[in-house]
């Protein structure tokens, strides 16, 4: 049974930072890039960023470029987003999710539950 889990949200001021964790079990964890998304009440689910089942590959969305920071440490079965500078718009739930490839093909398989992010301004 595949499970993915999220950690580290929280309330933070403007210009604060935070980390997220997104723990998994029951796969293969290398053989699938893992993406971070984000939903604001009222608005669609966004991209926020991914990383390749190796790690050597990532991208983000515009909105987050220079600010995040995707990594992962497949030892762990974990990947991370460091997210700094943060804006209230950056206020969502953010969750991860599992591609069904290591080279991120956008189509994810697996969810998290989420977990929340607050930036108060």
């Amino acid at each position: 049974q595949v499970q993915l889990v999220e950690s580290g949200g929280g309330l933070v001021q403007t210009g604060g930072s935070l980390r997220l964790s997104c723990a998994a079990s029951g796969l293969t964890f290398s053989r699938f890039a893992i993406g971070w998304f984000r939903q604001a009440p009222g608005k669609e689910r966004e991209f926020v960023a991914a990383v390749s089942g190796s790690g050597r590959s990532t991208k983000y969305a515009d909105s987050t470029k220079g600010r995040f920071t995707i990594s992962r440490d497949n030892t762990k079965n974990t990947v991370y987003l460091q997210m700094n500078s943060l804006k209230p718009e950056d206020t969502a739930d953010y969750s991860c999710a599992a591609d069904q490839s290591a080279l991120g093909v956008g189509q994810y398989t697996y969810w998290g539950q989420g977990t929340q992010v607050t930036v108060s301004s």
